[in-house]
């Protein structure tokens, strides 16, 4: 099935792993450079190939030019018909966080994600302030949430614990779906259901601000968007994009939870012998209710087309009676 899946995306998207090609972009705003990075080379991007491209206007404030300018400048538009195709991140940093409500020092904070399969895997490494280990391995996958002692415990049988945490599902759903890549798919998730997981912000309508369960207002210069967090039913984002259209803070509204992320220090973090033009920010810091709980600095990222897989143990299967559902995401 994954084989097939690629083998549609490299038949129907030609150049994925090219950036948008130097060209015209978005109006307002500075745009990063953008080349034929992730492998060197042109192919594709802006002004090439049969596709009519669309470029907002100068100053538009309507919600289709909002959600092209976000995934513009992020550098998430790919091939010469600008989808967003980048399903995977290998995410590494370091900090500090919160691990079972006490402080953790992180030397190692490493995140891979499959937005396609809504899951999560977060490798912490750290002591506490006693010197005592604080390391875990935290998992999400749609609807289950556990933790590891080992990286793919129970997989193989007799090697290593899967713990479920059920009570965790939505609060990790909801860390997935607000992250700086994250936060983008959930609004545009939003202006369609089933939602798309490769989109084209130029197929919506244009000169409205709101989109099915979308919309945008205007906070002085600032584009502020408000949405659904997917599968975390009554959960609402609002998020709020710089003069650069990047999320510099996502607000989520949860029953009686509240959680803010608040990201800077945007800029390609790839391998600078393999960049790829795709930012990400270079600082994170998560609250609840108004306290930290991770402040993690980046240190590397990987946008390219990752093999990623969050397989469900049957043990966490067994346990865990799901609340919520991922999404049922389309492939263009």
């Amino acid at each position: 099935m994954c084989v097939a899946i690629v083998a549609t995306l490299m038949i129907s998207l030609p150049s994925l792993s090219s950036a948008q090609a130097q060209g015209a972009g978005p109006a307002g705003a500075q745009a990063p450079a953008q080349g034929g990075g992730g492998g060197g080379g042109g192919g594709g991007g802006r002004g090439r190939g049969a596709v009519q491209l669309y470029t907002p206007a100068a100053g538009a404030k309507d919600l289709k030019s909002v959600l092209f300018n976000w995934a513009w400048y992020m550098g998430m538009l790919r091939s010469s018909e600008e989808y967003d195709v980048l399903m995977t991140l290998d995410y590494q940093g370091k900090g500090t966080m919160q691990v079972n409500g006490q402080p953790c020092n992180v030397t190692m904070y490493r995140s891979d994600i499959s937005y396609r399969a809504s899951g999560e895997r977060i490798r912490i490494t750290g002591t506490r302030p006693n010197g005592q280990s604080c390391s875990t391995i935290e998992v999400v996958s749609g609807a289950y949430a556990w933790n590891e002692d080992i990286q793919g415990a129970e997989l193989v049988p007799g090697q290593g614990k899967a713990t479920p945490m059920a009570a965790t599902v939505e609060e990790r759903m909801i860390r997935l779906w607000s992250g700086p890549q994250g936060a983008f798919k959930a609004a545009f998730a939003g202006t369609s259901d089933p939602p798309s997981m490769t989109p084209r912000p130029q197929k919506l309508a244009a000169d409205v601000m709101t989109i099915g369960k979308t919309s945008v207002a205007w906070t002085g210069n600032k584009p502020v968007l408000t949405y659904p967090i997917p599968g975390v039913p009554k959960a609402t984002a609002t998020a709020t994009l710089n003069e650069k259209f990047m999320a510099e803070s996502v607000v989520v509204k949860h029953g009686a939870n509240t959680y803010e992320f608040t990201y800077s220090g945007y800029k390609d973090w790839n391998n600078p012998l393999n960049p790829a033009e795709a930012m990400y920010a270079g600082r994170m810091i998560e609250k609840k209710n108004g306290t930290v709980v991770r402040d993690i600095t980046t240190t590397l990222t990987e946008t390219g087309q990752m093999y990623v897989v969050v397989p469900v143990r049957a043990s966490v299967k067994a346990a865990i009676k799901p609340t919520v559902q991922h999404p049922n995401w389309t492939i263009t």
